[in-house]
């Protein structure tokens, strides 16, 4: 007598699956016979950890956010003076981005075509918001130079942290998370800081 085989997934797993997927072929060009087939279970099987393959972006994409938000709730991005702070932020961005890099990497591809995908790029929307505003404080403190207008130079610096999901590969060979997030903390307040 043969033993069917059990279904080992649990929703972790299987979010991890679908996210490859979703890198891989897109989230639109995604079916869940797709998903199915990368998990090498049957769809009714994905259907009893989740509702479809929506709530499987949005589990991805919070993940993703829920690492980023968490940044601002830590003590040193709460305290201290605003470049302080800003500094903070953007390497501990690096680090979650590194990190959780293919969650990421979904996050920063979504377009706004499903529930989800909107929500999520409200929540990002968000949280560059805020993270615009601590530059914006570091400006009026007069640590950081004034003479470039301070949403291009957020959009420098988020082009700069966010450009790293499509070189990044964390293979032990190259450079690891701790050097990519000094060559970021760097480059951006070497350029960023005011003169004396």
């Amino acid at each position: 007598m043969t033993t069917a085989k059990r279904d080992t997934y649990t929703p972790e797993t299987l979010l991890s699956v679908a996210v490859r997927v979703f890198n891989e072929r897109g989230y639109d060009g995604t079916s869940m016979e797709h998903l199915s087939k990368a998990a090498g279970i049957s769809k009714s099987s994905i259907y009893h950890h989740v509702t479809g393959k929506e709530e499987l972006l949005r589990r991805a994409v919070s993940r993703a956010l829920d690492g980023l938000f968490g940044i601002l709730d830590e003590e040193h991005a709460r305290v201290g003076r605003a470049v302080e702070r800003l500094e903070y932020v953007t390497r501990r961005m690096v680090e979650v981005l590194t990190a959780e890099l293919p969650y990421v990497t979904l996050l920063l591809r979504v377009r706004g075509n499903t529930d989800a995908e909107r929500w999520a790029l409200e929540r990002r929307r968000d949280f560059d918001h805020r993270v615009a505003e601590l530059l914006r404080a570091a400006a009026a403190d007069g640590d950081v130079r004034v003479d470039v207008e301070f949403r291009l130079a957020t959009r420098l610096v988020f082009g700069m942290i966010n450009s790293i999901v499509e070189w990044y590969r964390p293979d032990g060979r190259g450079m690891g998370e701790r050097e990519v997030a000094d060559a970021v903390v760097r480059l951006v307040f070497g350029g960023l800081r005011q003169e004396d």
